[in-house]
């Protein structure tokens, strides 16, 4: 039998990856800007308690309290109070100064307490807060405490009496960012907002609002510097007359020249620096990051800086294997990153909860459009809880409105029933807060036929998971007056009869299953581009997630790639839709191996080539060309074609891809077993170890030619040594991962040295990697 070495590895792991590295009382809202001065981050040395007991000693946060595995996750486990503790040493502290403790994220309720003396309290787990600690603190030791109640509370996206249940997905309890002690004068900016306007005329201007606390009445001047990364653009100055009490000035900054505008091809950003000067000594600096845009969703399609721009787009969760929600500002920025660069999306729905300020960050980076929503799913609760959802929709906007990713606000709770008087107050309120974004919320197939009465935000926004009557993707036509896109598809129930569509798009589920996702979700993109009137698809959804509702052993499987970050087939569509003078693409969306019983039918191709050749033993089989018959509004259609399922076991199948007439690329495929092997590979080579910091390393069962295996017996069991911490488990039945699995590798704060992680199974040679703790 003759075998050809492949010209280019497969994408489904260490290619990716490869290319991702090169690419209450006293209570405010936490604001979206950076503090100049003094800021302390206290995210190390916590002490948890859980039921007055100390349960771990010296935490790091992010932090999940209950260790979870990657499946199977009980809510028991962290339905409880727990104590977050530490000591904080104060020097000497002037009186002219205040301190605030903020803290970006803790699900579901935490009261702050500090030396005994409680100083604030937040309901919600997405959202930042902040509570003034001054007159609660003293010089030398403190002792700061936060009481975290993860119950299943009467706060969104929880409270329904039906329990866990009732939410698709787990809320995984636990401090999951940062805890910043942050230093303040007693004359402040407390905020800081930059609207830019007029930016494709040749003089764009930029409205700056500065909110500032004075202690006294004072003379003062605002002075606002734009930087192009560390390059003064701009600068301006004016007279401020200060009184006691909060107050909004508006600083506008004009005449610009030469802006660079803010894309998903080119994400210029751009940094405002704000002080606020009293006689003649800066008394206080802010700044925000930035970018200069113009987003629009009208009758016809979106609009992004006067260009009709398709939304190709995925919904992300943010949970994780093992932390949930806690995982590291890297796996996070990972995440965009992935989304971005190798599924090619320009768009990601943060569904359905506000998510990561460091995975925001990364979309601003790299051009990926945000639609941020606030927590919910399904259920409205009661008048109380109404007021936190509300309470959600201004620390969503208050934090997040500089981003210039964000592009649309999820005021509405995911497929809600309808409430007018709840939604207006929602609309109105994000209106009020950022007049430069519509609002939008995900409508179900029943409020089509009296959508009017239904319906109160800017932009109609539909979940359409209907089917044609042959079983593929059908796409219900824009509605008559109003902008309009899908803000879900595809999912993982409809299109055709599931054999179990609790495993369907499982790795280890049904091949024919999975070969079929990344046709339906290109069916759905192709179908919504044919309607000039629809905006785009987000569709549904990017990675497996851990969930209680409609899961397989607790992880629901409609992601086209998997809760490690692996991708399965039905990224394959995705992957090939780029350019391909950036990449060139060959991802077959089915599996070449003997041991599945695979169907008879046609066979898809995604490839950004426009000719595929076929060989079978090096036997030319087929030549291809792109289906553009039945995609005519893809930009790189499927190949389709017959293959001889039944010499899997026995053949080498291989894949020539050509542009204009010269090979480009090359993949080949063996359903033969006898040289399988392990592959194992860490997304960094080198992370800082304080804790905190994290990188996943992937593993799994793979052919000859590189090819990950989709099923494979036996169990890997995973051995770390140096000085590092494994998060994750340390044994993986292959035939319920479906023969990948994912860790993550920590350091040990102090600790600095070579991590190595070793991967084993019986019947295959062991393979390490290592990683650099700094």
């Amino acid at each position: 039998m003759s075998r050809m070495t492949i010209t280019r590895r497969a994408f489904t792991y260490s290619a990716a990856a490869t290319l991702l590295a090169t690419t209450g009382p006293q209570f405010t809202s936490a604001a979206p800007v950076s503090n100049l001065t003094r800021d302390r981050d206290l995210s190390t040395e916590w002490d948890l308690y859980a039921e007055g007991e100390i349960a771990q000693r010296a935490i790091n946060l992010p932090h999940s309290p209950v260790a979870l595995s990657w499946h199977q996750w009980q809510s028991s486990s962290w339905e409880k109070v727990w104590v977050y503790r530490r000591n904080v040493t104060l020097p000497n502290l002037l009186s002219k100064e205040r301190l605030f403790l903020s803290v970006e994220r803790a699900l579901a309720s935490a009261q702050v307490i500090v030396n005994g003396r409680p100083v604030g309290s937040h309901e919600g787990g997405f959202t930042p807060f902040e509570c003034e600690i001054t007159d609660a603190v003293r010089t030398g030791t403190n002792q700061i405490e936060i009481q975290l109640d993860s119950r299943w509370l009467n706060v969104p996206p929880s409270g329904s009496p039906k329990g866990v249940a009732s939410v698709d997905y787990y809320l995984p309890g636990g401090i999951n960012g940062r805890i910043t002690l942050r230093t303040q004068p007693r004359t402040a900016i407390t905020d800081l907002w930059a609207q830019s306007k007029a930016v494709l005329s040749d003089s764009p201007t930029l409205e700056v609002l500065v909110s500032v606390d004075a202690d006294t009445t004072s003379d003062a001047i605002l002075a606002a510097r734009l930087f192009d990364e560390s390059k003064l653009v701009h600068s301006q100055r004016q007279p401020q007359k200060l009184v006691a009490g909060i107050e909004i000035a508006t600083l506008v900054m004009e005449p610009l020249h030469g802006i660079k505008l803010w894309s998903p091809d080119t994400p210029s950003l751009y940094r405002l620096e704000t002080s606020l000067l009293i006689k003649g000594r800066t008394v206080h600096t802010r700044s925000i990051r930035f970018g200069f845009r113009d987003a629009r969703f009208e009758l016809d399609g979106f609009y992004l800086n006067g260009k009709k721009t398709r939304i190709f787009g995925l919904d992300r969760h943010e949970l994780f294997p093992y932390v949930g929600f806690a995982a590291s500002e890297r796996s996070m920025r990972r995440d965009a990153a992935y989304l971005r660069n190798i599924l090619n999306c320009n768009m990601v729905r943060c569904s359905h909860y506000p998510q990561s300020p460091a995975f925001l960050d990364a979309c601003d980076e790299l051009g990926l459009l945000v639609w941020e929503e606030i927590p919910g799913w399904q259920y409205l609760g009661d008048a109380a809880w109404k007021d936190v959802a509300l309470r959600n929709v201004e620390e969503m906007i208050r934090r997040d409105r500089h981003h210039p990713s964000i592009i649309i606000w999820g005021t509405r709770i995911n497929e809600s029933a309808n409430d007018p008087a709840f939604y207006q107050r929602t609309h109105d309120l994000a209106k009020q807060l950022d007049p430069t974004r519509p609002t939008s919320g995900s409508m179900t197939p029943s409020s089509r036929s009296d959508w009017k009465e239904h319906w109160h935000e800017d932009t109609f926004a539909f979940d359409d998971y209907h089917a044609a009557s042959d079983g593929s993707v059908g796409i219900d036509p824009a509605l008559p007056g109003v902008p309009y896109m899908l803000a879900e598809a595809v999912g993982q129930y409809s299109y055709g009869t599931a054999k179990n569509f609790l495993r369907r798009y499982r790795r280890a589920g049904i091949p024919e299953e999975q070969n079929a996702q990344a046709l339906l979700h290109a069916q759905a993109h192709d179908r919504a581009a044919r309607d000039p009137r629809n905006a785009g698809v987000i569709a549904w959804c990017a990675y497996d997630y851990a969930s209680p509702m409609n899961a397989y052993n607790g992880v629901k499987c409609p992601g086209v790639v998997d809760t490690f970050r692996i991708p399965k087939l039905g990224a394959s569509f995705y992957m090939a839709q780029v350019d391909p003078a950036k990449r060139v693409v060959l991802e077959p969306s089915f599996y070449w191996d003997a041991r599945l019983h695979v169907s008879t039918g046609p066979a898809a191709i995604f490839s950004n080539c426009n000719e595929l050749r076929v060989f079978l033993n090096d036997q030319h089989q087929a030549t291809l060309q792109p289906d553009i018959t039945n995609y005519p509004k893809t930009a790189y259609p499927p190949f389709i074609t017959d293959l001889p399922w039944e010499q899997a076991g026995t053949s080498v199948l291989r894949i020539d891809g050509y542009i204009r007439g010269k090979r480009v690329v090359s993949r080949s495929f063996t359903g033969d077993r006898t040289h399988d092997r392990l592959w194992v590979t860490a997304d960094d080579a080198a992370i800082a170890g304080d804790g905190i910091d994290s990188t996943r390393v992937a593993f799994g069962v793979e052919d000859e030619f590189g090819n990950a295996r989709p099923v494979a017996d036996g169990v890997i069991t995973v051995t770390l040594n140096g000085p590092g911490k494994m998060v994750g488990d340390t044994t993986f039945d292959l035939t319920d991962s479906g023969a990948v699995g994912a860790v993550w590798v920590r350091g040990v704060p102090g600790q600095h040295g070579s991590v190595q992680l070793t991967v084993s199974h019986p019947a295959f040679a062991s393979k390490s990697v290592v990683v650099s703790m700094l």
